[in-house]
């Protein structure tokens, strides 16, 4: 069962991709001090927890309330994962997310950026959360699910962890080593959305032919 746990803690971890959001949080949080950084990401951490618990759970009722199919469900994800992953590759990440410069002055302009748009659209968007919706009805076990709920722990906590570091990892990489981390991730991130599009049409396939 712990493979459950490492399949979702590395998938929610590559598309959330916390470590591409460590740039904009520090230029967001330039003129805070250390505690107020610490805050800021602890809070984001918990907002991204919750808005990812609420994707698991409410999965099924989403899906159900809109008519849509697993399937379906798995290959706009797929294409959104995809997307997301094109992004990382060729720097356009933060145009990708909506964090243009009218999205960053108001930023600037909030007493807390939490929430948004650091917890979402940034960091828990639309890949992570399909994802979540998704193995919510691929895992039916109890201890399966509590794998994955363990994964989702493990990637906010990882969110705080990296988000209250952001400024040494900023010195450590530099902006060169944060854009080459990114692009791998990008590379795997596409691999993943193309895995979702390709066992959905695989089960379509299935389907029709029975």
């Amino acid at each position: 069962m712990f493979d459950i746990f490492l399949l979702s803690f590395g998938s929610l971890f590559s598309i959330t991709n916390p470590l591409g959001t460590v740039p904009i949080f520090v230029g967001l949080t330039s003129e805070n001090t250390t505690a107020q950084q610490t805050k800021t990401a602890l809070l984001t951490g918990l907002n991204v927890g919750v808005i990812l618990l609420i994707s698991f759970f409410a999965g099924k009722y989403i899906l159900s309330f809109f008519g849509i199919s697993l399937e379906s469900l798995r290959i706009a994800g797929g294409m959104i994962i995809v997307s997301s992953g094109f992004a990382l590759l060729t720097g356009k990440f933060t145009k990708h997310k909506g964090m243009d410069k009218r999205v960053k002055d108001d930023a600037f302009k909030r007493d807390s950026i939490s929430l948004t748009p650091l917890a979402m659209p940034m960091i828990a968007g639309p890949g992570s959360i399909s994802l979540l919706i998704s193995i919510e009805q691929e895992y039916v076990s109890a201890l399966s699910r509590s794998m994955v709920l363990l994964a989702i722990l493990a990637t906010a906590t990882s969110i705080c962890l990296i988000l209250s570091s952001s400024r040494f990892i900023v010195k450590f990489l530099g902006a060169s080593g944060i854009n080459a981390v990114s692009r791998l991730v990008g590379f795997i991130v596409i691999a993943i959305g193309i895995e979702y599009i390709c066992s959905a049409v695989l089960n379509l396939l299935a389907n029709s032919a029975l």
